[in-house]
């Protein structure tokens, strides 16, 4: 299907970039994997590009040999995005680490896509500006990979996800061609939208070399609780509520009873008190420019929770209890992946169905033989489910899993949801394409695939 790198080829990448073309073993086991679960395949050669015109150079060789080639960012991805599927090319988009315009009259930024998430939202903060978006690895995730997968996070149930803020992309297509896919503008009717064709689709289309950004102004203030339930399902129920009542918070987590517990031993942190008969929890925020405002829309949501069969809410009273709550909810899954083997399913419904879809989690696990681990965006209807090994044999983790997952998405696509969320499809997701999308559906999304790369090179292996 590939070629198969030989000496030849490893010469001509090495005329390129010199030593930044690595083909050792510590380099190819680095670049092997991401953060999903435990698979890893070596690519032949590992690349690390400085400009978007070598990238040029390596693209339109490796198309003309037949080279397969697989973008890499930080490698925190959850979907198996950056894994070298047909080993091949890794190229390392690491050196593409520099912030080049802040636009402060146009609220604007224009980025290379190696820049750190939380970096680059530092910057534009010491502005007075605000890049919302904010998944939990947003300290180490590259602002590349976030616009690959259209990354989301806390904030976006507020704010939105990533393809809200981006305005244009310089790309380089797997034929070597570099192209600017729209505008640095707010509004762009002009053509088909090229600029969302590529935010989400995880590195399959093209090669992202530079992003301009929209900012908002950041908010001035912000308040936070955190409020225990005694029943899951109640939990999830008082989601919707929250938000029938006019209510939009800048943050509403979800947290079942072990999330929290887990995660609190280790960080070995018991500064948060968990009652034996607490279920979940929720972690809500409000933020914005009047305090005032805010301490109002934290009564109004506490009138809403006192419908609700709920412990003693704790409110944050300082930034540093602030910062610890959060610390707690972003360590969810670092935290799940140290404690057992596991399977994370990144599930999303309309919001008022979170309770039925944790229903459905909770009730297939016990006819498989699994337990779960729950958390996420419920603001959102993004509900992450880890599927713990435990007991399960090899036999059934392999065989009776997958038939499992397959039941849970099934009830996720009957409830008006879909697969993913905000990790993407990936190498791990693919299998499952058929229940979300019909042949037509599929066949219009690959022929895209076709038109963008017709000799397939360019992130082989991923989505279908």
């Amino acid at each position: 299907m590939f070629t198969s790198l030989n000496n030849n080829h490893i010469d001509y990448f090495f005329s390129l970039l010199q030593e930044r073309c690595l083909f050792d073993s510590d380099s190819l086991k680095k670049y092997s994997h991401d953060e999903t679960e435990d698979i890893s395949i070596l690519p032949n050669v590992v690349l690390k590009p400085e400009t978007t015109e070598e990238i040029s150079k390596i693209l339109s060789y490796c198309n003309e040999h037949k080279i397969c080639v697989t973008p890499s960012g930080a490698r925190t991805g959850l979907s198996g995005g950056a894994i070298p599927v047909y080993n091949g090319v890794a190229l390392s988009m690491e050196k593409f680490n520099k912030i080049l315009t802040i636009d402060e009259e146009n609220l604007q930024v224009i980025t290379e896509p190696g820049v750190i998430t939380q970096v680059l939202q530092e910057a534009v903060r010491e502005k007075g500006l605000f890049y919302p978006p904010d998944p939990a690895s947003k300290g180490s995730c590259f602002i590349g990979g976030n616009v690959s997968e259209n990354s989301g996070g806390p904030k976006a149930v507020k704010y939105g996800v990533t393809a809200d803020y981006v305005l244009n992309l310089e790309v380089v297509l797997p034929t070597g061609e570099i192209i600017w896919t729209g505008a640095n503008v707010l509004k762009n009717a002009t053509g088909y939208n090229l600029t969302q064709l590529i935010v989400g689709s995880e590195g399959t289309l093209g090669v992202i070399t530079k992003i301009v950004l929209r900012l908002i102004p950041h908010p001035t203030n912000d308040l936070l609780m955190l409020v225990p339930f005694f029943d899951a399902q109640e939990a999830c129920k008082a989601v919707s509520a929250i938000f029938k009542h006019g209510i939009t918070p800048s943050g509403l987590e979800f947290m079942e009873r072990d999330a929290l517990i887990w995660t609190r031993n280790f960080l070995n942190d018991n500064s948060i008190a968990i009652g034996e008969d607490h279920a979940a929890h929720l972690l809500i925020e409000v933020d914005g420019f009047d305090s005032t405002v805010l301490m109002d829309e934290c009564a109004r949501i506490v009138e809403v929770l006192e419908t609700f069969k709920t412990d003693e809410i704790l409110f944050a009273e300082s930034q540093a209890q602030k910062d610890a709550l959060w610390k707690l909810r972003r360590s969810v899954g670092e935290a799940v992946k140290g404690n057992s083997i596991y399977k994370e399913e990144d599930t999303v419904v309309p919001r008022f169905e979170l309770p039925a879809l944790l229903n459905h989690v909770k009730r297939i696990g016990k006819k498989y033989g699994f337990t779960s681990v729950c958390y996420g965006h419920a603001g959102d209807g993004n509900l992450h489910v880890n599927i713990i090994k435990g007991d399960l044999t090899d036999e059934q983790w392999e065989k009776e899993l997958p038939v499992a997952i397959r039941e849970l998405f099934e009830e996720v696509i009957k409830l008006k949801g879909t697969l993913s969320g905000e990790h993407g499809i990936g190498l791990v997701q693919k299998p499952y394409m058929d229940i979300a999308f019909s042949k037509k559906s599929m066949s219009l999304m690959k022929n895209i695939k076709s038109i963008f790369d017709p000799n397939g090179i360019l992130n082989p292996g991923k989505i279908f």
